[in-house]
């Protein structure tokens, strides 16, 4: 199973979105959740896990047996700087494959463009996961956009949409 999840904020307030599937190129998800939870650290340039791990830690925890989470994060900042997706995958204890995929490239982060329906491309690194792979398996994911299906819709359950 592949987990999809997402983090937004307002205010003093938190929003995760977690979607599940039973394989990449999955259209739907096969479960949905959403919680809610108080910012835990104030924003720090180059430290946002300090954020977003604690509520995507806990929306994790109400998956059983997934093998893989994507992140809406890059997994590295750089050579041996852990990003948010490298923070998690330490976090879980190394049992799940990590994958990163990032609107934007970060400067000196080590990630693979793909290129989906000829839009700008999306920036994916990983952990526990070979890139070559995880970067075909971004590019194989669901929907007709730049953004693949499922991590639109995790998005949008961050946003509570």
């Amino acid at each position: 199973m592949i987990t999809i999840v997402d983090v937004q904020y307002s205010c003093s307030l938190a929003r995760a979105g977690c979607v599940v599937a039973h394989a990449w190129d999955d259209a739907a998800p096969i479960a949905e959740y959403t919680i809610v939870t108080e910012v835990s650290a104030d924003y720090v340039p180059g430290e946002l896990y300090r954020r977003e791990l604690p509520p995507l830690l806990e929306i994790l925890r109400r998956v059983d047996g997934f093998h893989t989470v994507v992140v809406d994060a890059h997994v590295w900042l750089g050579p041996d700087r852990p990003g948010l997706g490298a923070r998690l995958h330490a976090a879980l204890g190394g049992a799940a494959d990590v994958v990163g995929i990032a609107k934007n490239e970060f400067l000196g982060a080590p990630s693979l463009p793909v290129v989906r329906n000829h839009a700008r491309p999306l920036h994916v690194s990983s952990i526990g996961i070979a890139p070559d792979d995880a970067a075909a398996r971004v590019a194989e994911m669901h929907g007709p956009y730049r953004i693949p299906t499922l991590v639109r819709r995790a998005d949008q359950l961050a946003r509570g949409r």
